[in-house]
């Protein structure tokens, strides 16, 4: 199936002229086919600005897991990363507005940059690691112009798909957990509570007092319940702070303090640094499965994101397809590249862009308006540096919690599913490796069909993938026995 073959007429369209909007409308109106999707102005901007608040969060928790440093022991700034993580999302969102023209916001990837932090960067210098996303983000670009995209997306097992989003979920949440202080290497143990198996400080007691007040909040259905999280937990720490009552040293990052001025110019100091060169002393296997992982961080969300907020809107037909999927999929590709140039990391579509919808946006003058606060918050960033790591770590582990509601779609009685699933889910987060999780999910997969006497039910692909991650588990010993080590 061609992507052209996925631009169905919107049901005004297929109304016949007795059903036509009516004359005189504004220029905004005609070009996103405001009247035509039943919406109005006032709903796509109010869809807008409530899209914005849903995912704000995201200026706060990129930073956050972006902050460690590369194999030459460099860091990236804070206020810098700030600044590419808003400009990232202004602009591909402000791109899918205009462009795409549907009600779809996005950001950085939360997979894709675990993917840098944890797997990449110990190997790799940062401008490096952003020409990683350079490059993944051309391959998606490329799997969408060539139609490969869907075929792959329907050649992987439903149930791997689950598996794949939750396995992330657990390594996010386990990131967070972490940067908290919540959870220490242990002194006997691999992971502990705590530096010493109990918690310590004021700091991670407010991370926890943070989520809980998430949580609660996301029970009750509060609309933009982690940025209202993240907010509170921001304003007590800054009362706590300047009381005395904490002592600046507790906090990981700095204490939650304004320096100067709440509105600066934008730091763009990280913009353009990508680097394609010096890979060879990692070598071109560990290169090529770097950014088939990243492929894999940010490919199997977006397209059911996109569907799933479509078809929320109303814009999707039963088989899935919606004005201007073709380039929705082409745009969600180029945010790894964009995100890789300004140095924030692959950006994706955000599921929290159905939050937008829920309040009646119907077209891209939503994504316009949420890609606009974006861009206003490029002038503020010493006012977002102020939340405490701690607090923004919180997010971290809802978020976490929130991918591995797709428990719910696995058939857990049913071992040839089940295995695949749990090895998958647990191996991320035990091996802090995206790869290793979905190689064990793909191999134990494809073992337990053929163990069934179903290997013909196994497609190419699969059987590639099979190939292609036993090479990966089995690098070192065939290097050895090659004599290459």
């Amino acid at each position: 199936m061609t992507q052209q073959s996925l631009e169905p007429k919107t049901t005004a369209q297929d109304a016949g002229a007795g059903s036509r909007v009516p004359a005189g409308r504004s220029w905004l109106d005609r070009y996103f086919h405001i009247s035509q999707r039943g919406s109005s102005i006032a709903r796509e901007v109010r869809g807008g600005v409530t899209t914005f608040m849903a995912m704000a969060y995201i200026l706060l928790l990129n930073p956050l897991i972006l902050s460690g440093k590369d194999v030459a022991g460099d860091m990236l700034g804070q206020k810098a990363l700030i600044t590419a993580t808003a400009f990232a999302a202004a602009f591909t969102t402000l791109l899918m507005g205009f462009v795409g023209k549907v009600p779809l916001a996005l950001a950085a990837g939360l997979s894709v940059s675990g993917v840098l932090s944890s797997q990449v960067v110990p190997q790799m210098t940062w401008p490096q690691a952003m020409g990683m996303c350079v490059l993944y983000g051309a391959v998606i670009m490329l799997l969408v112009v060539t139609g490969l995209r869907e075929m792959i997306m329907n050649a992987i097992p439903l149930a791997l798909k689950h598996a794949i989003t939750m396995g992330i979920g657990l390594f996010i949440a386990l990131i967070g957990l972490v940067k908290a202080g919540f959870v220490h290497q242990g002194k006997a143990t691999p992971l502990a509570l705590g530096p010493a198996g109990e918690l310590a400080g004021w700091p991670v007691l407010l991370f926890a007092a943070t989520l809980l007040l998430i949580f609660m909040l996301q029970a009750r259905g509060t609309p933009g319940a982690i940025l209202i999280g993240i907010v509170s937990g921001t304003v007590v720490s800054v009362v706590l702070d300047a009381a005395g009552v904490i002592d600046p040293k507790q906090w990981a990052g700095g204490a939650p303090e304004l320096h100067g001025s709440a509105v600066s110019m934008p730091d763009f100091s990280l913009f353009g640094k990508v680097e394609f060169g010096g890979w060879g002393q990692v070598g071109a296997m560990t290169v090529g499965m770097i950014v088939f992982t990243l492929v894999l961080a940010g490919f199997f969300d977006a397209m059911a994101t996109i569907i799933g907020v479509g078809t929320e809107a109303g814009l999707a037909d039963a088989q899935g397809r919606m004005p201007g999927l073709s380039k929705a999929l082409f745009i969600d590709g180029a945010g790894g590249a964009v995100g890789g140039v300004a140095g924030a990391s692959g950006q994706t579509v955000f599921v929290e862009s159905a939050t937008g919808v829920g309040e009646g946006a119907r077209t891209g003058l939503s994504a316009v308006v949420t890609g606009l606060f974006f861009a206003a918050c490029l002038f503020f960033t010493p006012l977002t540096a102020i939340v405490p790591g701690e607090i923004a770590a919180a997010a971290l582990v809802v978020i976490g919690a929130m991918m591995m509601m797709n428990a719910r779609h696995v058939d857990w009685a049913d071992r040839a599913t089940a295995v695949p699933v749990f090895l998958t889910v647990v191996i991320m987060p035990f091996t802090y490796s995206i790869t290793a999780g979905v190689a064990a999910g793909v191999i134990s997969y494809v073992a337990i069909r053929i163990a069934q006497g179903k290997a013909r039910e196994i497609g190419a692909f699969m059987w590639g993938l099979t190939a292609v991650f036993f090479v990966y588990f089995a690098l070192h010993p065939i290097e050895s026995w090659l004599g290459v080590r």
